[in-house]
């Protein structure tokens, strides 16, 4: 299994989550709205607020739980509906997981996520 972080654009959430959608075996997708800064360090950022002396620009993040058959397509579909061009596009992470447990029942998945019968 793989999970997929992505820091994106929030004006560009519609449009991402709308194409991967369009995936029939996405299982699920949590999306939260953060805030943070890059190497540019959101200097003369249009929609930077400051904390103390620190200022940050809005950002979006998607999580999605994924199997690692499916992880390069949801990454390209991500890519290619947050791409502007713009130096703040954002970034997306991959990482390997190894278990997942269901908090309702406590079941313990281990491996691939397969999909549900």
């Amino acid at each position: 299994m793989k999970e997929i972080k992505a820091i994106v654009q929030p004006f560009l959430v519609p449009k991402i989550v709308s194409a991967l959608e369009s995936i029939p075996q996405l299982p699920g997708i949590t999306v939260s709205e953060v805030r943070g800064f890059g190497h540019g360090r959101a200097v003369g950022a249009l929609d930077a607020i400051t904390e103390g002396s620190i200022q940050y620009v809005h950002k979006s993040k998607l999580e999605i739980v994924v199997t690692d058959a499916l992880a390069q397509r949801v990454v390209q579909t991500i890519q290619e509906n947050g791409h502007t061009g713009n130096p703040d596009d954002g970034k997306i992470f991959v990482y390997t997981v190894d278990d997942v447990v269901r908090i309702r029942t406590g079941a313990w998945r281990t491996g691939n996520l397969a999909p549900r019968a």
